[in-house]
C-alpha cells in the first residue's frame, strides 16, 4: 500500500511549490515519520531552484516502521539532518567518518522527493536520531544540521576547555557555535561587523567582542588557537592570520563558491591548519544532542506555520537577512 505525503518543493523559477510524493510500503528499517517542526537552512536557499523537495533539519514523531527497525517505537520523537545514508563498508563508514563515503546520500543528491519541509517523510533508521527529553521537537530542528555543523567543527578540530575560540559571525551556525563553545568551557572571541550584536553575543557565552567592518587589522587580548568560521561568505583572512596561535586550526563552514586564497607564508610559517568538514558523523551527532540536553543550548529562533505561504515567507526572511537566527516550521 503506498503511503502519501505532502512536501513543499523549489522549482526551476525559484517558486517553492506544493506536491504530493508517495513511497511503497516500509521495508528492511524504514521509518514513517509524522513531520512536526523543520529548521531552515541557508542550504535551502541555495536549492530554491532546483526541482527537489526542500529542508533537511526535520524532526516528528515515528508513525510507523518497517520489519528489520528493532530500535524506534511508534510514538518516539526523532530528528534527521544532512545525511540519509552510506554504505556501510568502506574505510570512512567502518572508522566512523561515514560523512565522508563516497557513495553516501546527501540532500540536495538523493531522496530528493522527499525533505523536511512537508507533511511526512520516511528514512531509514540507522539514520534517525532520538530526541532527548528536555529538548523540544521545536529547538531540536535547527540543531540538526546547524547544531551538527558546528559541533562537528569543535571536535574534529580537538578543541579543549583551554582553548581560545574565535567565531567569525552571529547568524544562524555562529550563535550556536558560541553557546556550545561557551558550555565547553572555551574562551569565546567573537567577531561581527558592527557592535550591535554584542550584548546578545556575550550573553550566549562570549567572553571578548571584536567590530571588524572597515578594520585593517584587529588587535585582541590574545591569540586564538580555533577559528570557526560561519558567515555566508570568505571573511578578510588577512585580519585573521595574524591573531592565531601556532598550530591554530581555522574551520571555514561558509558555503562559498569562490576559491579559497589566504595570505601563505602566516600559514607556512605558523603551521596553522585548516580544517574542512561538514556535519557530524551519527555517534558525534549523537554526542551533540546530549551535550545541547545536559546544558540546555537551544537555538535563538523564528517560527513560521509548515504551509506554502509559511515556507515561502520564511526562505524570503532568510535571504533578506532578516532571520534571527533560525527559522523553524512548524506543522499545524
Amino acid at each position: 500500500m503506498a503511503i502519501k505525503f505532502t512536501v513543499y518543493k523549489g522549482s526551476k523559477d525559484g517558486t517553492i511549490q506544493q506536491a504530493e510524493t508517495e513511497r511503497q510500503d516500509l521495508k528492511k528499517d524504514d521509518v514513517l515519520v509524522r513531520i512536526t517542526h523543520s529548521g531552515v537552512c541557508g542550504t535551502d536557499l541555495h536549492y530554491q531552484a532546483v526541482d527537489m523537495a526542500l529542508g533537511h533539519e526535520g524532526t516528528g514523531v515515528v508513525e510507523e516502521t518497517g520489519p528489520d527497525a528493532h530500535i524506534l517505537r511508534k510514538g518516539d520523537r526523532v530528528g534527521w539532518g544532512y545525511e540519509h545514508d552510506c554504505c556501510g563498508h568502506c574505510k570512512p563508514c567502518l572508522t566512523g567518518w561515514e560523512t565522508m563515503c563516497r557513495e553516501r546520500q546527501m540532500y540536495g543528491s538523493a531522496n530528493l522527493d522527499q525533505g523536511s519541509f512537508g507533511s511526512h517523510a520516511v528514512w531509514r533508521e540507522a539514520f534517525l536520531f532520538k530526541i532527548p527529553e528536555s529538548i523540544s521537537n521545536e529547538d531540536a530542528g535547527p540543531l540538526m544540521c546547524g547544531g551538527s555543523t558546528v559541533f562537528n567543527a569543535l571536535h574534529v578540530a580537538e578543541v579543549r576547555p583551554t582553548s581560545r575560540v574565535g567565531i567569525v559571525g552571529i547568524g544562524g551556525l555562529g550563535h550556536l557555535a558560541i553557546q556550545f563553545a561557551a558550555r565547553m568551557g572555551c574562551q569565546v572571541i567573537v567577531f561581527s561587523g558592527s557592535t550591535s550584536k554584542e550584548d546578545e553575543a556575550k550573553s550566549l557565552g562570549a567572553t571578548e567582542f571584536y567590530a571588524t567592518k572597515g578594520a585593517k587589522e584587529l588587535k585582541i587580548k590574545a591569540p586564538i588557537d580555533n577559528l570557526i568560521v560561519t558567515t555566508s561568505s570568505q571573511p578578510d583572512w588577512g585580519l585573521y592570520l595574524p591573531n592565531m596561535s601556532p598550530s591554530g586550526v581555522i574551520s571555514p563552514l561558509s558555503v562559498d563558491s569562490n576559491d579559497l586564497k589566504i595570505p601563505y607564508m602566516p600559514l607556512l610559517a605558523n603551521g596553522l591548519r585548516i580544517q574542512g568538514g561538514i556535519v557530524a558523523s551519527r555517534q558525534v551527532h549523537r554526542d551533540m544532542l546530549e551535550f545541547a540536553s545536559f546544558h540546555q543550548i537551544k537555538p535563538v529562533k523564528m517560527t513560521f506555520p509548515m504551509t506554502l505561504d509559511g515556507v515561502r515567507e520564511s526562505l524570503k526572511t532568510l535571504e533578506e537577512g532578516k532571520m534571527r537566527y533560525r527559522g523553524v516550521l512548524v506543522a499545524k
